[in-house]
């Protein structure tokens, strides 16, 4: 099996045509089918149901697919590696991060690291923990910052607690102040509020609707699906309160009001992630280390 015919059989599985493959790979289409064909017969199993205008994978295909982006995402890893050692000069960290924690946390890690690697190219994903846990899975993403517990806890992935947050809760100003003496509110007073909600995905949006059902009731949304921008502006247009991190509220600032949450609270546990069996490129671990000694 050879590294080049992996590249052309995920090719072809994306593009579903093997002209638009042989282009996407620079090179002529019946050398690209010879390939794959040398592939099938090396693995015993036909890849592809071909059929005229119709290119399908076969089992033999779907199973060998995701196998064959984590070896070409690890090859590709490994040939950054090497270029990244030469002092940290040039390079890339791919980071995936919630959306919150790129409005939060991220901003002045990224500066700072900015500042001292001016070389290194910073590739952000936002996403849910969910997404981003399977982007780490298929060699996508270097590290990511996810909410703990794991949506689908991976053995595949380690994890290194970063911070635990509180959650609070933010309103316009110009609105009447939640909670019954306008300083804290419990989640029960959210009973009856209009929410701002976020997106279905949104690791907050999962938190805050449990926190209402364990009080009793169910949230009533005002707005739902949207971003963590989206939501802050909606809150300062007085449609409705939302729940979200300190850090973000902080942040954020002009227009709303903070409330705090009446003990015990809501909390979130923020962790960094990575693959276990592939140790993060060196530009990767230089900024695990400044996010860990932030």
């Amino acid at each position: 099996m050879q590294f080049q015919q992996l590249q052309y059989f995920v090719a072809v599985a994306e593009t579903r045509h093997f002209t638009r493959a042989a282009e996407l790979v620079h090179v002529a289409q019946p050398s690209l089918s010879q390939q794959i064909k040398a592939l099938e017969r090396e693995l015993g199993a036909d890849l592809f149901l071909r059929a005229r205008g119709n290119i399908t994978l076969t089992d033999a295909g779907e199973a060998l697919l995701p196998l064959a982006r984590r070896i070409l995402a690890d090859a590709d890893t490994a040939r950054h590696e090497v270029q990244e050692l030469v002092q940290l000069r040039r390079g890339r960290v791919r980071l995936g991060a919630t959306p919150s924690l790129c409005t939060g946390l991220l901003p002045d890690v990224l500066r700072a690291f900015h500042d001292r690697y001016p070389g290194i190219r910073l590739l952000i994903e936002e996403g849910g923990s969910h997404d981003l846990v399977r982007e780490l899975a298929r060699g996508a993403l270097d590290l990511a910052l996810v909410v703990l517990p794991l949506p689908t806890p991976s053995p595949a992935l380690t994890t290194v607690e970063l911070l635990r947050e509180d959650l609070v809760v933010v309103s316009s100003p110009e609105a009447r102040a939640p909670g019954r003496d306008g300083r804290v509110v419990d989640i029960a007073d959210l009973e009856g509020e209009r929410l701002v909600m976020f997106r279905h995905g949104y690791d907050l949006r999962e938190l805050t609707v449990a926190a209402c059902r364990s009080a009793g009731f169910e949230p009533d949304f005002a707005v739902e699906g949207g971003e963590m921008d989206a939501v802050l502006g909606f809150v300062r247009a007085g449609l409705g309160l939302a729940v979200v991190p300190r850090m973000v509220a902080t942040r954020a600032g002009h227009g709303l009001r903070v409330t705090p949450l009446a003990r015990p609270g809501l909390h979130r546990t923020i962790a960094l992630a990575h693959r276990s069996d592939v140790a993060p490129p060196r530009a990767a671990r230089e900024l695990q280390r400044m996010l860990l000694e932030r």
